[in-house]
Order: structure tokens, then sequence, then C-alpha cells
């Protein structure tokens, strides 16, 4: 994880404050490592993560690419 920058005028965001203009941090980008996409939330989900998904737990919904991570996984 590293610090991403946005700028309070443009909204660009970057790592490295010196390439914006009125720069602010925003904390800890999570880079993505199916994609590469920094974002500040790191239940982030790309089209490579989806494609990825196999499985679904029927006891609350959520998600996973292997069947150990959930409760009672059953295949999506």
């Amino acid at each position: 994880m590293s610090d991403l920058n946005a700028c309070k005028t443009c909204g660009k965001v970057a790592e490295d404050p010196g390439h914006l203009c009125a720069p602010v941090t925003l904390g800890k980008a999570y880079v993505c490592q199916d994609c590469g996409e920094s974002s500040l939330d790191a239940r982030h989900v790309c089209k490579p993560k989806l494609e990825k998904l196999k499985y679904t737990c029927e006891n609350c919904g959520r998600l996973a690419v292997e069947q150990d991570k959930l409760c009672k996984p059953k295949e999506i």
C-alpha cells in the first residue's frame, strides 16, 4: 500500500503529490493484484477479479475464488 494524493482543484489522483497543482493526501491506497489499479477501497472489484470468482456462500452471500474461504460454499 502507498499514500494516494488528489488535486483539490481538478480531482486528478497520483501517488506523487508533485504531479498535482493543489495536492491533498487521501490516505493509504490499495493496489489491486488483478488489474493494477489504485483504490482507497480494499474491496475493489474489477473485471479480472470477477472472472476468477467461482463460489458463493449460502449463508451470507459472500463471493470467493476458493471454497475454503467460505463457511457454506456453493459453486456459481
